[in-house]
């Protein structure tokens, strides 16, 4: 029998405190079809009956989806030797950061990170990783006001409506701003974009490829901030970057975005990799921590915690964060799948989601009622356009074995009919076949 520390009473407080009469009111959102009482064992079962029975019930799950999903998280292949390489003692018994000469492989992991995340945005300066994407745009946009003095943020809404809910809800005591500015034809609208931008603008705020798939050149969009005293902070997908034109090559003053598909499973949701990059002149507005590299007395090499801008190393309030703790463990596994690919894997596993992407456009756009919509070029991901609720096929398409995408209606009213399918590497023409005769049937 588990010991449960507390008493009926702490019990019935913390329910009260709650809104709720007992415990079962706490899963009533679950629908009744798929609550249990129990697993309901056979009682003297030994170890290894338990784990077979166990074993059993899982496999009843829906765990063997082929996944079209995107939106920010992909289903990317992971080497086996990322998981070797991060299982080392080496890594995951390294002691914290915080004293250099006891932790000196765990700095140098860290700058390696730092170094590769530089060379991928093209940016000047890097942080020993963030929470996840979202966290890490909320950061940059603070970066900005701090750097400017203002207090006023334009969105394209081309941006992951996920991260500009995280946005608000970070913000929404510190008296910042936010202008949304709607996309035009899936792509940001320039014309209302710098109109936008005035005197009390801290910065704008872009992503690509956007969240309906559509890959853009931002320079002029840069050029038009900075004539008007504004930052760019840029999202972009790391993968992309295999390909797609850096956001330092487009003028981009920030670079975040989410690590995920660095090496990372999407594992229900977490834990995820946050990235920050920066130009020089804004390293000490960035929040979290820096590892250098330096030489000591004896010209011997080494690694140091250079900036700390966190509030538990300076005073409270010079801190530049408070919630940017160090994702290390992800942060190793991102910089070993960088390294295991080099410059040319990234870059033909960013081919390959592009070209099987748009394969899947054209078997896709072959299913009757079914269209593709070409407002814009597109990396992996891509809006589809269908007869029917995109949410309702998506949850029959479940029962083929196929997780078919995400449905635009849930952030984007109006768009209930609009789904966002993501190609990865892993995809095989089989499985988009599968998907386009598995569509056909249902719609």
């Amino acid at each position: 029998m588990p010991f449960l520390p507390h008493t009926d009473a702490q019990r019935a407080e913390m329910l009260a405190a709650c809104g709720v009469r007992q415990v079962s009111d706490l899963f009533a959102d679950i629908p009744p079809a798929c609550r249990t009482d129990g697993l309901r064992m056979p009682e003297g079962l030994s170890e290894i009956e338990v784990y077979e029975r166990l074993h059993r019930l899982s496999h009843r799950n829906a765990h063997e989806l082929t996944c079209f999903l995107g939106g920010g998280f992909y289903d990317h292949f992971i080497p086996a030797a990322v998981d070797a390489l991060a299982s080392r003692g080496e890594f995951f018994t390294a002691y914290t950061p915080y004293q250099p000469e006891a932790s000196q492989g765990t700095l140098q992991a860290i700058f390696e990170y730092q170094s590769a995340i530089c060379r991928l945005t093209k940016m000047d300066v890097a942080n020993a990783s963030m929470y996840d994407g979202g966290t890490a745009l909320f950061e940059a946009a603070m970066m900005a006001i701090r750097a400017t003095g203002r207090n006023r943020i334009v969105l394209d809404t081309g941006v992951s409506p996920i991260y500009r809910r995280m946005l608000e809800c970070y913000t929404r005591n510190l008296a910042i701003e936010f202008e949304e500015v709607a996309v035009a034809h899936g792509q940001s609208d320039r014309r209302r974009l710098a109109a936008a931008m005035d005197d009390r603008t801290a910065a704008v705020i872009l992503q690509n490829p956007n969240f309906f798939g559509a890959v853009d050149d931002f320079g002029d969009i840069a050029a038009a901030a900075r004539e008007r005293g504004c930052l760019t902070i840029v999202s972009a997908y790391p993968v992309a970057l295999g390909l797609l034109k850096a956001p330092g090559d487009m003028g981009a003053d920030v670079v975040t975005g989410e690590g995920q598909s660095l090496g990372l499973p999407l594992s229900f949701g977490g834990p995820y990799l946050g990235f920050l990059a920066a130009r020089l002149a804004l390293v000490r507005k960035m929040p979290g921590r820096i590892v250098g590299l330096t030489e000591d007395r004896r010209g011997r090499r080494g690694f140091v915690l250079t900036l700390q801008a966190r509030e538990q190393h300076i005073r409270r309030e010079k801190a530049m964060s408070n919630i940017c703790s160090n994702e290390a463990l992800c942060a190793l596994r991102a910089v070993i799948y960088l390294s295991l690919l080099g410059k040319g894997g990234l870059a033909e596993v960013a081919r390959l989601c592009a070209t099987k992407a748009e394969y899947a456009k054209q078997r896709l756009a072959a299913v009757p009622g079914v269209r593709v919509k070409r407002s814009a070029p597109t990396f992996n991901e891509f809006t589809l356009e269908l007869p029917a609720d995109a949410a309702e096929v998506v949850a029959k398409l479940v029962d083929k074995g196929i997780a078919a995408g995400f449905p635009l209606g849930r952030y984007y009213p109006g768009m209930e009919n609009y789904l966002l399918v993501a190609v990865t590497e892993k995809r095989t023409r089989a499985e988009i076949g599968h998907f386009a005769e598995a569509l056909e049937s249902v719609l």
